[in-house]
């Protein structure tokens, strides 16, 4: 076969399958284009996170805490992209009326930046494959219509049978293609958690405790 004849092939293929999947077809193509355009904007944004994170800056700003300088580890976090050090800013800023809760705040802003569209993706997986068992009813119930004419038509029937399987298959299909990322972007959404949980709660530690009075070392975390 020529091998430039493979690319209108396969799009005539998945085209006809289209067709012959019946009307509940072009809800599930909306979903998986929804679902291709959320996948694909959490890629992007996560490789951006990957090259802002800071973990130079984080270890200098737990230096100078651990110094005792609240003043220059404040300063050193004022333009950091991290969103660690951006949490540690935050308490900084208010560490006189309530670090605690502006660290809080700040923290739930980040992680919800980081879980946008979790929940869409979650509708989606659970969606497509519902769209598809709404496309088997329909086909069988084609089928079945076909059977009790009375002009019994093969053709009808096995339309009506391949219009129930292919829509349960786009659609079981897409479920599970966006269930992998989704699992992915939930375990990173965790493990930021994690970073800033700990790195929130070394800044109470050394804001709270005397270092020269035997304060416990802060926890170090690597940066993903």
């Amino acid at each position: 076969m020529n091998p430039t004849l493979f690319h209108p092939l396969l799009g005539n293929a998945v085209m006809d399958l289209f067709l012959k999947g019946g009307p509940v077809m072009y809800p599930i193509a909306a979903v998986s284009l929804f679902a291709a355009a959320i996948v694909g904007e959490r890629f992007v944004w996560w490789l951006r996170l990957r090259l802002r994170r800071d973990p130079t800056g984080l270890e200098q700003v737990l230096e100078a805490l651990e110094q005792g300088d609240a003043d220059k580890a404040r300063a050193q976090a004022a333009n950091s992209t991290d969103p660690r050090v951006r949490v540690i800013w935050h308490g900084l800023n208010h560490h006189h009326a309530s670090l605690q809760g502006a660290m809080q705040l700040a923290a739930g802003a980040e992680l919800r930046e980081a879980g946008r569209f979790l929940t869409a993706m979650d509708t989606i997986i659970t969606l497509a494959p519902l769209l598809g068992l709404l496309g088997t009813v329909t086909g069988i119930m084609q089928s079945f219509t076909s059977i009790g004419a009375t002009e019994l038509a093969v053709e009808k029937v096995s339309g009506g049978i391949g219009e129930a399987l292919i829509a349960t298959a786009f659609g079981l299909g897409i479920a599970i293609l966006v269930l992998i990322p989704y699992n992915y972007f939930n375990s990173r959404v965790a493990a930021l958690q994690h970073e800033i949980e700990v790195a929130a709660t070394n800044v109470e530690i050394m804001l709270a405790t005397d270092r020269s009075k035997g304060a416990p070392t802060p926890l170090r975390v690597n940066s993903a």
